[in-house]
């Protein structure tokens, strides 16, 4: 698949579908809280999204039964909601996609709920950062390896592993896409950023190694030594060399805000 470069039309359809998802999520986090199950909030986004007018990206692809992705403290990406419940604690990793006017939008937040330690805050807020450290080295002239080395520098600085089986990518009409966005790299290495390219970056980062594997569900991955991963991602599209961030978590953090039952990362 070659990499589809984006008009400025198709970059405002690919906005409206990633806002979408921002609320999608900030309904999502409304819910969230110690003894709801991840099945219930699954059901939470695929009405709202079926409501919007849209499409959940997620739901039957490649056979995924959810609408969201939920990943659980060790869970690092792709967990299946189910019957598991929410604890005190507990990280939690959102991931959800819409399709809506032709084009994808994908974005996921990893929320701390009720009162979580010290490292487990740290490693929410050093995930946050490197997505925003990442997404600012996006300039004119500016290469995929100066991202994914903004993210493992900002990670590994702070004693953190970062996945690299594991990547962003493109995203449009379809929902994955080129280019494979890894977070970590060269500064200066691979392929160049031009404009109308929309692209998704997704920080996954483990509070101990790197390593990973995956359960027998054929989709839930998790850290092999069973330390807590954080996630967050936001869509960008290249406009003039730099980066326009389509997504928001301005939605999701004012529903933090209200809701006493989560953790306050910001």
């Amino acid at each position: 698949m070659q990499i589809s470069l984006k008009t400025k039309e198709e970059i405002e359809l690919c906005r409206q579908s990633s806002l979408l998802v921002g609320k999608t999520l900030a309904q999502v986090a409304s819910a969230l809280k110690a003894g709801v199950s991840t099945l219930e909030l699954d059901k939470i986004a695929e009405t709202f999204i079926k409501d919007s007018g849209a499409t959940p990206s997620f739901l039957g692809y490649n056979g995924f039964s959810g609408s969201l992705c939920i990943s659980v403290n060790e869970e690092i990406v792709h967990g299946i909601p189910g019957k598991r419940v929410i604890k005190e604690g507990d990280l939690v990793s959102i991931d959800c996609g819409v399709f809506m006017n032709g084009f994808h939008g994908d974005s996921a937040y990893t929320f701390g709920v009720e009162e979580i330690d010290e490292k487990k805050s740290l490693l929410l807020k050093i995930t946050k950062e490197s997505l925003l450290l990442a997404i600012d080295t996006i300039q004119p002239g500016s290469r995929i390896g100066d991202i994914g080395n903004a993210v493992q520098q900002h990670a590994q600085k702070n004693g953190f592993g970062v996945v690299r089986e594991l990547v962003g990518h493109g995203l449009g009409r379809n929902l994955h896409e080129k280019p494979e966005i890894p977070n970590y790299g060269k500064r200066g290495s691979g392929l160049q950023l031009k404009d109308g390219m929309v692209i998704a970056i997704e920080p996954m980062i483990n509070m101990g190694s790197r390593h990973i594997r995956q359960l027998n569900d054929g989709w839930t991955i998790v850290t092999s030594d069973h330390k807590p991963s954080a996630h967050f991602e936001h869509d960008i599209a290249i406009v003039e060399g730099y980066a326009d961030v389509l997504t928001t978590f301005e939605f999701i953090e004012k529903e933090i805000e209200k809701n006493s039952n989560l953790y306050k990362l910001i």
